[in-house]
């Protein structure tokens, strides 16, 4: 990657002649969206190392950065090699052209992932053993444990298994994407000859196999010391384990599509035929073996990992779940919402509270059960409640949030519900709950032809005397109980008539016929967020010309869009202070000289997974602050239904002031980016003391505001 200039002089854009276009900007000024991806993912890893986290979350760690490289390579790689394909190759915003990127990925992919293996090998698994949890091999099991699992494979492992051979009359067999695999030769002793054989490790039975009370053996290791079992009669010569990884993005013509229901669901089950895009083989692998799995899969040297076993870390998700609350993060659980306690008691209804005013809540320090859940379980069961629209991007499978839609439409009363059945890797399940929804009488609508509905927003209709009063929220994160104990996001409760009046126009235009509409307190996407954000950009600008307090501050998960950078750096350009704040990719170059020296770059990574988006402009009191569903990335800006809204409350504003504080305080524990793209952890003083953790900090605030309240 080209060195970011450091020579060069940028100056604001403006009604002032002297004033520079985006054209007058250096053209190395962004860095490239999947190498600081994968930085991301280096801080996850970053954290499995970290000696001060307890044992089990650092397994769990590991298990994450596992996960998220899997996708990366379905999606971001896959999509990558398919432009390359076709012919449709572009050179990245970064300066990189496809295959430089592609060249770039593998180096760093190699580093980390050998840098997992290290981790697991060298710290974690000897770890545990120490404290009991022993991950073993077969040979070096007791007697009795091997006996236990020679009963447990006959019993519950033989029969599901299926050794596939391959000669004349057995082809080479497909291998489903992440599926991990035995591949093994065996000799004729008759004949003498050698043949391949493969034998998938079934997904649906425990990663790592109990073989007495907290010891635990690969499910893979099992099988392979049962492989005469499976092949009788011939000398089994070597195994290896292999997996690979296949494009599993999806490309559905909306166009083309008459019901896209049913064009998605055409679409899931060919997306398991996806082409390869790495295969992840182990170490000690024969040559001769891997150049056969290379020939028959169509992959090149450059997708093949060769990794220490065990392949598929994955798998450790189950060993982080043991019961060893000692080796844990401290138990959490959340409370309810100090203006929601009454509602909780049952002393009064939601909406008696919010006709009071707002409500913010913060999951999953403030009870998403006790909040959103609650709004819309009592509308479902209010006989006063007309109507309930909703979005939903991703929900549970056992969801609160779809049972109380559909109490409420088999009482009568209309409900609409937008389902996202696009929503990348949940498109099964959305489209269980949408076909669910409409058996049940919801009027189930799938969004705008070409766009994604992402934004999180609920709107209730309730008759309060010869009036009906519109009740309202809108969050950063979905209708999803479960991730909601675990994602740090906001949600805006409001009787405002402003924000109710907003979403009857949006939903409206996501369900029928209706362009041009005018938001009072919403931004929305595709039609004007990201010009809604780089106009208040540009106020900061004005207000930094003449002198006064100027800033902007950004939390989002990641940030990438060319034209709100550029609108950044001529912030910074102009003095403004610019604070940003981003969990995963962030394309920015900040402290360069003539660019951006006005710009910090920072990421919080813990227990929960930052998700909120957060937007203010101004210092103080003047402050503007929004929330939303929206990410600074072309996908949201421009293929998404996004929506932003702004909070009025002087309590509510203050609060997220106090969050964003928090957040880029130097005594605060957080990555910080530097202009090379790299990020350095800071996360002990000079003293060595650890600073403060964000998330620990917040629990321990909320802990005291309950105990208070009790007293």
């Amino acid at each position: 990657m080209t060195p970011m200039s450091t020579d060069a002089t940028v100056t604001a854009v403006g009604s002032d002649p002297a004033g520079t276009t985006d054209d007058d900007l250096p053209d190395d000024r962004f860095l490239d969206r999947e190498l600081s991806w994968l930085s991301f993912n280096q801080r996850v890893l970053e954290l499995s190392e970290d000696p001060t986290v307890p044992l089990l979350e650092r397994a769990r760690f590991l298990a994450i950065f596992a996960s998220n490289l899997d996708e990366f390579f379905m999606v971001r790689v896959a999509g990558l090699k398919r432009r390359i394909a076709t012919g449709l190759a572009v050179r990245a915003a970064s300066g990189l052209q496809p295959r430089e990127v592609l060249t770039c990925v593998a180096e760093k992919t190699a580093q980390l992932t050998h840098r997992h293996a290290d981790v697991f090998r060298d710290e974690i698994k000897p770890g545990l053993e120490e404290l009991g949890i022993r991950l073993s091999r077969w040979d070096e099991l007791e007697p009795a444990e091997q006996e236990r699992l020679h009963t447990l494979f006959r019993e519950r492992i033989f029969p599901v298994l299926t050794p596939l051979a391959v000669d004349p009359a057995h082809p080479f067999p497909y291998i489903s994407g992440l599926s991990l695999n035995l591949a093994v030769i065996v000799r004729n002793p008759s004949t003498g000859l050698e043949h391949f054989a493969r034998i998938k490790v079934p997904p649906l039975l425990p990663r790592f196999t109990k073989a007495s009370d907290q010891r635990f053996v690969p499910l893979e290791d099992v099988i392979a010391a049962h492989l005469h079992l499976l092949f009788p009669g011939m000398q089994v010569l070597q195994h290896h384990t292999f997996r690979v990884t296949r494009n599993e993005d999806l490309e559905v013509d909306e166009d083309e599509a008459e019901n896209l229901l049913q064009a998605l669901e055409r679409e899931l089950m060919r997306r398991r035929f996806g082409p390869p895009v790495r295969l992840e083989v182990e170490e000690a692998i024969d040559p001769h073996l891997l150049d056969l799995l290379k020939g028959e899969l169509g992959v090149d040297d450059d997708d093949v990992y060769s990794l220490p076993f065990p392949l598929d870390l994955t798998g450790l998700h189950a060993i982080a779940d043991i019961d060893r609350p000692e080796l844990k993060f401290a138990p959490f659980v959340p409370g309810t919402h100090r203006d929601l306690v009454d509602v909780e008691a049952r002393e009064a209804s939601i909406f008696a509270t919010l006709r009071r005013g707002d409500i913010l809540v913060q999951h999953p320090y403030d009870s998403f059960a006790t909040s959103v859940q609650a709004f819309i379980e009592q509308a479902a069961a209010d006989r006063n409640v007309l109507a309930i629209k909703q979005t939903l991007y991703r929900t549970s499978g056992d969801s609160p949030i779809v049972d109380a839609l559909i109490d409420a439409a088999e009482a009568g009363k209309q409900v609409l519900v937008l389902v996202e059945i696009k929503a990348r890797f949940d498109e099964q399940a959305n489209i269980k709950w949408a076909r669910k929804l409409e058996q049940a009488g919801c009027h189930v609508v799938y969004g705008l032809v070409g766009l994604k509905t992402h934004c999180k927003a609920a709107l209730v209709i309730r008759q309060e005397g010869d009036r009906l009063r519109r009740y309202a929220h809108v969050g950063t994160g979905n209708y999803n109980p479960k991730t909601a104990r675990l994602y740090e996001d906001f949600g805006l409760l409001t009787a405002s008539n402003e924000v109710g009046e907003d979403l009857t126009n949006l939903f409206n235009t996501l369900s029928g016929f209706s362009f041009g509409v005018g938001y009072k307190r919403l931004l929305v996407a595709p039609e004007d967020v990201r010009d809604g954000i780089i106009e208040r950009i540009e106020q900061q600008v004005e207000l930094a010309r003449s002198g006064r307090p100027a800033r902007v501050r950004i939390k989002v998960n990641s940030l990438v869009d060319e034209a709100t950078i550029d609108a950044l750096y001529r912030a910074s350009s102009a003095g403004v202070s610019v604070d940003l704040w981003t969990r995963g990719i962030c394309a920015v170059r900040p402290g360069v000289p003539g660019l951006s020296e006005n710009v910090r770059v920072r990421s919080i990574l813990g227990r929960f997974l930052e998700h909120s988006r957060v937007f203010e402009f101004g210092v103080g009191e003047e402050s503007e602050v929004w929330i939303g569903s929206a990410d600074m990335m072309h996908r949201n800006l421009d293929r998404r239904v996004e929506a932003l809204v702004r909070l009025t409350s002087p309590e509510h504003v203050s609060e997220l002031r106090g969050f964003l504080d928090l957040g880029f305080d130097e005594a605060t524990a957080s990555w910080h980016l530097q202009g090379d793209g790299e990020w350095v952890r800071h996360h002990v003083d000079e003293n060595g003391t650890p600073l403060r953790d964000l998330q620990e900090y917040l629990i321990g605030v909320k802990q005291r505001r309950a105990r208070s309240a009790r007293v």
